[in-house]
This record gives C-alpha cells, structure tokens and sequence, in this order.
C-alpha cells in the first residue's frame, strides 16, 4: 500500500482536532437543534426573529376563511368579526417564546380593550394538548381566547404566514392579513402596527 506524502499526513493531523474541537463544540451546546432533539423535547425547531411585514390595501390576498373551537369549547370564526381589526397569535404551550411574549398580547390586548377599539384578540394553540394550552393561558393571565389546534391544521387557513411559533397576524377589518409579526412581538410593536390598521383600512 502507497504512504501518502508527509505533508499530507501532516495535514491530516492538524485537521483531526479541529474537527473533533468543533463536533465537541456544537454537541455541548445545550441550545443548539441537535441537543434540544437528543432531549427529546419538542423545542427542535427554529423561531423567527420577530421580523414586521405589512401589507399595503392594495397588495393583500383574500380574506382568512378560519373557524374553529376554543380551548373553552366554544365555536369561533374569523366571519364573526367582520367589521373588526382582528389580532391571531399562534402559539403552543412547548415553545418558549410564545411563553415570552404572553405578557406583551395580553398588555395590547387590554390596550384596545379598555379604550373600546373595535379590535378583536384570538390565540391559536397549535400542536399542543389542550390541557396544556389551558394550562399555559391561565398560567400567564390571558383574558382573550385561543382556538384549540392540536393537529396544526387550522394554521393552513394563514395563507404560508405562520411557518413557525410564535406569529402573530394583523387581519383589516375584512379578514385579509395586513401585518405580521415572525417571531417574539412587544406590545408597543402589536399596537402600533393594530393602530396603523385601524387608521388606514
């Protein structure tokens, strides 16, 4: 069998560490996909970066066909609120970020509330038990409801906006998606971005 050069063997034996250092590396990381699915925990998935995209009147697509049951029970569609600026917020008990953020919507969300707007707020528990969501809802005080979406399919109805939790959407008073948040929201972005909706259609 041929050796191979000495500066190629060299080179080899400069690289193996490196190698090895970096594998280390990554598989130590206790936030990195690989551990987070080695765990065995659903929190193998990759958040948006709260990233804003509105949507000028002229640019929406149709409006959101949506309808379903709260965690409550009760019956819900986007139809219901014709005529209101609507706020949907997909989320799950198992992601940490939707966790994060719950003040922040139940904040604008007693915003809008308190001053009468005609705004309305609804949750989508996606992926998730519903014991869980009522759980994780109660936990963090929300006064709005959320629909109950244990098998991700109500999330279809969002037209490609929400390909990962959480995502909040801004519906025009008409149904048709006018903003979007990928990602954690604060309340000051969610209000302003319900208040620009509210004002200009």
């Amino acid at each position: 069998m041929a050796r191979r050069p000495a500066r190629a063997r060299f080179a080899a034996l400069l690289t193996a560490p490196v190698v090895a250092l970096s594998l280390a590396a990554c598989s130590s990381d206790p936030n990195s996909i690989a551990a987070q699915a080695n765990a065995g925990s659903r929190k193998g998935y990759i958040s948006g970066d709260g990233s804003v995209e509105t949507i000028a009147p002229g640019r929406r697509g149709p409006a959101v066909r949506l309808a379903g049951r709260t965690l409550d029970g009760k019956a819900w569609a986007v139809a219901d609120a014709s005529g209101k600026v609507v706020v949907l917020n997909v989320w799950a008990s198992w992601c940490g970020p939707c966790q994060h953020e719950a003040p922040q919507l139940e904040k604008s969300w007693q915003g809008f509330s308190t001053a009468g707007k005609p705004v309305e707020f609804m949750g989508i528990n996606t992926r998730d038990n519903p014991d869980s969501g009522r759980s994780t809802a109660k936990k963090h005080g929300l006064t709005y409801p959320s629909l109950s979406d244990e098998s991700g399919s109500l999330i279809l109805a969002l037209q490609g906006k929400a390909p990962t939790v959480p995502a909040t959407l801004v519906l025009d008073r008409t149904g048709r998606i006018a903003a979007r948040v990928s990602g954690e929201v604060t309340a000051s972005t969610l209000t302003g971005l319900v208040d620009d909706v509210l004002a200009k259609g």
